[in-house]
């Protein structure tokens, strides 16, 4: 029997800060099931107390300061 493990799905507009309806760009996969979604202002102000609950975080707030390929050069 071979078993799939699913991949974190990307995050979208439609995913949203469940402490202030921000744009999401951290999911927090809980020890005890289910998982929350934060803005990077709410991830790093829990920082400390997801760390003890998570099963699994996957930080995505890299994409706040990268700039897009598609970006002419004289904008960036």
């Amino acid at each position: 029997m071979i078993a799939a493990v699913a991949s974190t799905p990307k995050f979208t507009a439609l995913d949203r800060c469940d402490r202030c309806g921000a744009q999401a760009y951290v999911r927090v996969k809980l020890i005890r099931g289910g998982e929350l979604l934060f803005c990077a202002h709410h991830a790093r102000e829990h920082a400390d107390k997801l760390q003890s609950v998570a099963s699994s975080i996957h930080d995505d707030t890299g994409r706040l300061t990268s700039t897009p390929a598609s970006t002419a050069h004289e904008e960036r």
